[in-house]
């Protein structure tokens, strides 16, 4: 396999005019050392918002702090891990003394393949603890202080996935988070009144390491080569061939939490290329 996370240029960031998109107001963006949590720090830093980026890979995060540089913003790097309780109350403390904080990614995420009957219930442990449950305590941590900035409005995003529409098998607990996270972004925006507002994005797959890097072992499960788990599983039923890239799914982040998503409250965004709703 020859598929890799591609570069990113400044021309293909969604840069939007918006009051909002300012240094004082702050944006806490997880997993910000791969994939889309990298493209998402740098699209939001882009955009003139004062980024912290969370994550426990330090290395990989300072290549994001440099890619950020390169393309025209700053960002803020805390080591934290989204398993412990106290690394995130001191993360949003760390970001709160940077401005006012007015929008969460949460991004972060893990993948294990195996069936229900096969699965490792540590691994259930840690997959719901780092991909459910801390969205939700970062939520509960940060709304207070959305609520406290000029015009009292935030936005909390959370990365769904095709596997919040539809299940594929041998991923049971990514399933769960991913339907679970829809759940919580309608539940953030049922008690907002419409000035905290969240909302999901769903896309197919996307060239990160968290994809990728799943290639050998589903072929090893299915007793195919990788171009076939490639072309015949996760693009099968997709009528765009091509799997998606990070920054195409953070200008989505941005396009959200922008004047113009405002009436996205709840909702979800849906971008997988037919795979959901045309097979």
């Amino acid at each position: 396999m020859h598929i890799r996370e591609p570069e990113i240029s400044r021309e293909e960031i969604l840069r939007l005019e918006d009051a909002d998109f300012c240094k004082e107001h702050v944006c806490l963006v997880t997993g910000a050392a791969t994939g889309i949590g990298r493209a998402a720090c740098i699209a939001a830093a882009a955009n003139n918002l004062t980024v912290v980026g969370l994550d426990i890979e330090d290395e990989e995060a300072g290549r994001t702090k440099q890619k950020v540089r390169e393309l025209g913003g700053d960002m803020h790097y805390v080591h934290a891990d989204l398993c412990q309780d106290g690394d995130m109350e001191s993360a949003v403390g760390k970001a709160a003394g940077l401005g006012r904080i007015k929008y969460l990614f949460n991004i972060a995420g893990i993948q294990h393949i195996d069936t229900v009957e096969n699965f490792p219930m540590e691994k259930y442990d840690q997959m719901q603890r780092l991909m459910l449950r801390a969205p939700f305590y970062l939520s509960q941590l940060t709304i207070p202080h959305m609520k406290r900035t000029d015009d009292g409005c935030g936005v909390v995003a959370n990365m769904a996935s095709v596997h919040a529409h539809i299940t594929t098998r041998n991923k049971p607990v990514y399933n769960i988070t991913k339907f679970g996270l829809r759940a919580l972004s309608q539940s953030i925006s049922a008690e907002g009144e419409g000035r905290i507002r969240s909302f999901t994005v769903s896309t197919g797959f996307v060239k990160t390491p968290l994809a990728l890097n799943q290639v050998p072992e589903q072929a090893r499960q299915r007793g195919i080569s990788q171009e076939e788990v490639v072309r015949e599983v996760m693009m099968a039923k997709s009528r765009v061939k091509e799997m998606m890239s990070p920054i195409e799914v953070a200008n989505l982040f941005l396009f959200g939490i922008s004047r113009f998503g405002s009436y996205l409250v709840g909702g979800d965004m849906l971008f997988d290329g037919g795979m959901t709703l045309t097979y």
